[in-house]
């Protein structure tokens, strides 16, 4: 696996389905104020993390916060499950927009252990037909990855991702040749 060079300005995209342990690794290696989760937004315009009747307003304020940062020059890291190529698009679009790198870390964990991991979460009362077709959108969607910079990785091999994660600062990475 390489090491990814990360700038300061940058969109992280974090790439899996729910309970995959894409919240476990924003909050391990990026600061709280770097990750923009879409749980937290549903909470608060609706007051409930899982409410999805609100999954609307609760991008759009995500999308609100991530041109704030990337206009500001901020590494942003958006914590939402990003499997379907048409959600990842509109993360690439604003990361252009503000002449920032885009970065895939996919998370790549088998459906039997998110099945798992979301059968002891009480706020996890959907059917496992959800976590299925997440992988299968996820499974479709890595080949639209293969030209930019990414990480896939199982979490359950348990090896260190900062080992394969760097931050870098733009002009290294421009010397490298990392383009979104």
């Amino acid at each position: 696996m390489r090491t990814i060079e990360i700038p300061e300005l940058a969109l992280v995209a974090l790439i899996g389905a729910s309970g995959s342990s894409k919240s476990t690794l924003a909050r391990g290696h990026f600061l709280p104020t770097e990750v923009l989760s879409s749980d937290f937004f549903r909470g608060l315009v609706s007051d409930d993390e899982n409410d999805q009747t609100c999954t609307h307003d609760a991008f759009d304020a995500l999308y609100y916060m991530l041109e704030k940062r990337l206009a500001r020059g901020k590494l942003t890291v958006v914590d939402a499950t990003n499997v379907r190529a048409e959600d990842r698009k509109r993360l690439i679009e604003h990361a252009r927009k503000y002449h920032g790198f885009a970065v895939a870390i996919v998370v790549n964990t088998p459906e039997k252990t998110c099945q798992e991991r979301n059968s002891h979460r009480s706020d996890r009362a959907f059917g496992r037909h959800v976590v299925r077709n997440q992988i299968l959108d996820l499974k479709r969607g890595l080949r639209g990855l293969e030209r930019g910079p990414r990480i896939s990785f199982r979490p359950y091999q348990r090896f260190p991702l900062s080992r394969y994660l760097r931050r870098s600062n733009l002009s290294k990475c421009r010397n490298m040749g990392i383009q979104i």
